[in-house]
């Protein structure tokens, strides 16, 4: 699997507020302007940035543990929360900011059936001609891989309508044996593990 070639825009652009969802809060970005500097910015892409200065999302709080979920003799089933929660961590590839910071993944867009053993997750890339989301597709699918039991089937794709290569973007993360090859590849996988790394 290859990625796509860099695409550069001399303008950076940016998600229009009222895509924002109404329960998180975008962050004044000011503090982190010196990340969007070029070739540093301490993302593990390195490089120009293609989005020099994103929107930043406040994180949702911690899943509270319920009395249910402490109790070993009850089965606990895998939800959508669940998901969120091993996925919303992953580093983005190009900012020092995770996928929830950056409003990639969001809870409402991870459907989840424990019974019929499936997870789908829709991300949504910041800019639409973003040339990492082929890279943030993979982090997503790997976590997921390494995290759930093989029973499931995952269908990771790009939330319809935010990627000008949306298709070819969602055809190459749905095949299994273009994924299997793109993990073969040392640096490929050396940047998804540490896009799957936790930042200290």
């Amino acid at each position: 699997m290859s990625l796509p070639p860099p695409r550069r825009h001399a303008t950076p652009l940016s998600r229009s507020p009222e895509v924002r969802p109404p329960e998180r809060q975008c962050l004044p970005t000011v503090a982190r302007r010196d990340s969007a500097m070029v070739g540093g910015g301490g993302g593990v892409g390195g490089g120009i940035l293609e989005n020099a200065n994103p929107l930043i999302y406040e994180r949702s709080g911690e899943r509270p543990v319920t009395a249910g979920e402490e109790d070993e003799q009850v089965p606990d089933s895998i939800d959508a929360r669940e998901i969120f929660d091993l996925i919303r961590s992953i580093n983005d590839p190009e900012h020092p900011l995770t996928l929830e910071e950056l409003n990639v993944v969001e809870q409402v867009r991870v459907q989840v059936s424990d019974p019929e053993s499936t997870v789908a997750v829709a991300f949504t890339p910041t800019i639409p001609h973003c040339s990492m989301a082929t890279l943030i597709g993979l982090s997503i699918k790997v976590k997921l891989l390494r995290s759930l039991p093989q029973r499931f089937k995952m269908d990771v794709h790009i939330t319809p309508g935010t990627h000008a290569s949306e298709h070819a973007v969602n055809k190459q993360l749905a095949d299994k044996e273009r994924v299997a090859a793109a993990l073969e590849n040392t640096h490929l996988l050396e940047v998804v593990n540490q896009c799957l790394s936790a930042r200290s």
